[in-house]
């Protein structure tokens, strides 16, 4: 079990803000992986890299084997996240980064709702007004990107990124209560090998050694996967779910530089003042007071 002492609800929101910074390096290396190798050879070969270096760093820390409670939280949480990241990687292969990110964001707002049923979590004005002043921020950014030829998958690419969305704001849920259940390292380690066993089911119709020249990257981006879901997995044993979404919104800043400087995707003027807008609500929501923790022990 997680320490339930009071921690700053500051540090825990800047420790998720990392922990998504180190996600969104990622998705351009997995952005590369994909148009290379397709969207299932990049996202298995990343799971079985992840689940080694994390099963590694598990270990050394004196993991225990989880337990029945935690366990089915982890087989949950993979199945989601399996079928949230194909669909995501598929998409982004098929948009710009900054756009696929802005079509992400209704998730945190799901979140907020799915936490106040499921976690029975306070929605505070706060993180309302945060939310829907970052969505307006996402609505400057759609509108100049609509200008934005995608070419004909682009739609098809949207959508599933919308779907993979909706799945992510249930992902957020799920991790708060795997959070209460598990340590960082364990979910790290236990997440990536359920994505990994998941994904290798089809292994044998569907998987290619990929060229010794992916190697590197696939490396990388198992690191960044392993180093990002140790810190959310901290974060969020320290910090409510409504809140913590909101640091998702500063991926869009990472994505529009990204997006430029890996991929040559144009960033708009709107971009930039959408931006801006979400990154502001994020600071706003920031400032958040600390929170009881009421019985999310005993739904977890």
């Amino acid at each position: 079990m997680t320490a339930t002492r009071a921690l700053s609800p500051a540090l825990a929101f800047a420790v998720a803000a990392a922990g998504i910074g180190l996600f969104s390096i990622m998705d351009a290396f997995m952005k590369a992986l994909t148009l290379a190798l397709g969207v299932y050879n990049a996202l298995l070969w990343r799971a079985l890299l992840a689940a080694l270096l994390g099963g590694a760093v598990w270990r050394l820390g004196g993991g225990r084997r989880p337990s029945a409670r935690a366990l089915r939280l982890h087989v949950i949480r993979g199945a989601i996240t399996t079928a949230m990241a194909l669909l995501f990687f598929w998409g982004l292969a098929r948009v710009p980064m900054a756009q696929a990110i802005a079509l992400t964001y209704i998730a945190p707002l799901l979140a907020l709702l799915l936490g106040a049923l499921f976690l029975h979590e306070r929605v505070g004005l706060r993180l309302v007004a945060a939310s829907l002043v970052a969505l307006a921020g996402v609505g400057v950014i759609l509108a100049g990107h609509a200008r934005l030829a995608l070419g004909h998958e682009g739609p098809s690419g949207a959508a599933a990124i919308l779907v993979s969305a909706v799945l992510y704001a249930g992902n957020l849920v799920v991790a708060r209560l795997q959070s209460q259940v598990a340590d960082a390292r364990e979910i790290a380690f236990v997440q990536s090998a359920v994505l990994a066993a998941l994904l290798g089911l089809a292994a044998p119709w569907l998987a290619t050694v990929p060229p010794v020249a992916h190697w590197w990257q696939i490396a990388a981006a198992a690191v960044l996967a392993t180093g990002s879901l140790f810190l959310l997995g901290w974060a969020y044993a320290h910090g409510e779910t409504g809140f913590l979404a909101t640091t998702e919104y500063t991926s869009f800043v990472y994505a529009a530089l990204l997006g430029w400087a890996v991929f040559g995707e144009h960033v708009a003027t709107s971009t930039l003042a959408g931006a801006a807008v979400i990154v502001g609500a994020c600071l706003y929501a920031a400032r958040r007071r600390a929170v009881p923790r009421g019985a999310l022990e005993g739904a977890a």
